[in-house]
């Protein structure tokens, strides 16, 4: 099995538009972050994990052709304003591709994209939409999607919910903050947990910041933990020297194997 990362930035993005700072500026590519996506990939089968307002230039970067299936997390701008871009896989032979999305989540995503998700889709004469099927979930479901096992979890993001998963060895936490006290035996045993984490310092009503995100990796104690969803408070070589071992920050094309 293969994580792909497309993109691992927060809803602003790096560089930030405006921001002069040192990581904005940087010539490190891996301080170069788009929207958060990810791809897990075995065999031939892929899911595609949220659908960013990038999500097109990362498709292209990561020369994807096929995707079989979509998880979304949750309904933020930043994890879902690229689905229009899914139609390059649909559009031409009209097949659908299964869209698994939380329950509470389905009715706002299928009103804010009415014109393929609503009762009555349309298009112009020449034009096509995404053929998407949309797949209510539950809480601590267990699904199937693109033939990956997956366990729902739910985790607290503010006032909404975001929901990763457990996968085998891996498990996707993303625009966390904090994990609920039935959740840690769904995670014990995670040989690879990748989670959200903001920046060093102040508390963050809605993520996890970096201590936060360490205090749950000591707990789950994986083989190997990767942050994502970063700031531009944080630079990469920087932050990759201040993790301890077997944690290290993600970037826009990296690929994991296990």
């Amino acid at each position: 099995m293969k994580l792909r990362f497309l993109g691992t930035g927060t809803s602003f993005g790096v560089p930030v538009i405006g921001c002069g700072c040192a990581v904005c500026r940087s010539s490190d590519p891996r301080n170069r972050r788009t929207r958060h996506g990810v791809l897990l990939e075995a065999g031939n089968r892929r899911l595609l994990v949220d659908t960013p307002p990038e999500l097109r230039l990362q498709l292209i970067a990561a020369d994807v052709g096929q995707v079989d299936a979509v998880f979304l997390t949750h309904p933020h701008a930043d994890h879902l304003h690229g689905i229009d871009d899914l139609r390059a896989f649909t559009g031409q032979d009209g097949h659908t591709i299964p869209l698994f999305l939380a329950s509470e989540h389905e009715s706002e995503v299928r009103s804010r994209f009415s014109y393929f998700l609503g009762p009555h889709p349309s298009t112009q004469p020449g034009t096509v939409i995404p053929g998407l099927e949309p797949i209510p979930f539950r809480d601590r479901e267990r699904i199937e999607a693109a033939g990956f096992d997956l366990r729902v979890i739910g985790f607290p993001h503010g006032a909404f919910t975001s929901f990763g998963f457990r996968c085998g060895d891996l498990s996707l936490i993303v625009d966390a903050k904090r994990v609920p006290g039935d959740a840690w035996e769904l995670l014990a045993g995670s040989k690879v947990v990748v989670l959200n984490a903001l920046w060093y310092g102040s508390p963050h009503p809605t993520h996890f910041n970096v201590e936060e995100a360490l205090e749950v990796i000591e707990r789950i104690a994986p083989e190997r933990a990767i942050l994502t969803h970063l700031t531009h408070r944080l630079d990469h070589a920087e932050l990759e020297r201040s993790l301890p071992p077997g944690v290290e920050p993600a970037y826009d094309g990296l690929e994991l194997c296990f």
